[in-house]
């Protein structure tokens, strides 16, 4: 059957998250659906089970491959999904012996991981502007060795459109954290109708009938006298460290 033809019948969704392991490599949460031929407003068939799905899902790990272009230094590769491939049926798998899962505790388990960074995995969450700066990172070693590969890859003219030096704090990953298909959940479009509608209603948590009127005021910018200290002696030792690593990376240089 084509996929043209499948939509016909089931139509298939999903939402993926990606998080960093201490390791510092992305480890992928995806929660998959599959539903009748309108979307997760129709049951699925009775042929759609979570079995024939789990094997979908496990074939496609396996049979997917993207071919890197050849690099002089690196050679040619292929780059695959591993085996580290775990799959759980969730629809109506019990939590507890008559609870279900919910629509709520599949949200809060895509939620958990959206709110981790490469700042978990011992990272930062800042570019990084030069090779010299990555050597006095507050990061882990095996963390720095990660980005120093980076910035060396993305200083290669064939890789130069993957721009990996302006990702070298992410460790080169330049996806991003949550996606999701078309018809998974809810869009931003309805979201943004249904906030417009609840706010032209004048609706509050005290009823339909109550308002609330507010007002603003310029009130000033910029820091306080004590954080206008703290900042400018965070400013003196970033300078000083700036300072320091050029000086010691120059003199690695000179010696013989």
């Amino acid at each position: 059957m084509t996929q043209s033809r499948l939509r016909e019948h089931a139509r298939l969704s999903f939402a993926k998250v990606a998080e960093y392991q201490r390791r510092g490599a992305i480890h992928f949460h995806a929660v998959i659906r599959l539903d009748g031929a309108t979307g997760p407003d129709m049951p699925p068939r009775g042929w759609a089970t979570d079995v024939l799905l789990t094997t979908a899902v496990q074939a496609a790990a396996r049979s997917v491959h993207v071919p890197m272009p050849y690099v002089g230094p690196l050679g040619e590769h292929h780059f695959r999904w591993g085996a580290q491939t775990d799959c759980h049926p969730i629809n109506g798998m019990p939590r507890t012996d008559d609870d279900p899962v919910s629509d709520q505790a599949v949200a809060a388990y895509v939620a958990k991981y959206v709110s981790k960074s490469v700042g978990d995995a011992g990272g930062t969450d800042r570019p990084v502007a030069s090779a010299e700066e990555i050597t006095w990172l507050p990061v882990s070693a095996h963390v720095r060795s990660l980005m120093a590969a980076c910035w060396r890859l993305g200083r290669l003219s064939e890789l130069a459109h993957l721009r990996l030096c302006a990702w070298t704090h992410t460790l080169g990953f330049r996806g991003h954290a949550l996606t999701k298909s078309r018809r998974y959940s809810t869009t931003y479009t309805a979201l943004r109708a249904d906030r417009t509608q609840h706010a032209s209603k004048g609706e509050t948590a005290d009823g339909p009938d109550v308002f609330t009127k507010s007002t603003w005021r310029y009130v000033g910018s910029g820091h306080t006298s004590g954080e206008s200290l703290l900042a400018s002696g965070i400013a003196e030792d970033s300078k000083l460290n700036r300072i320091t690593s050029r000086e010691l990376s120059e003199q690695s240089r000179s010696r013989p």
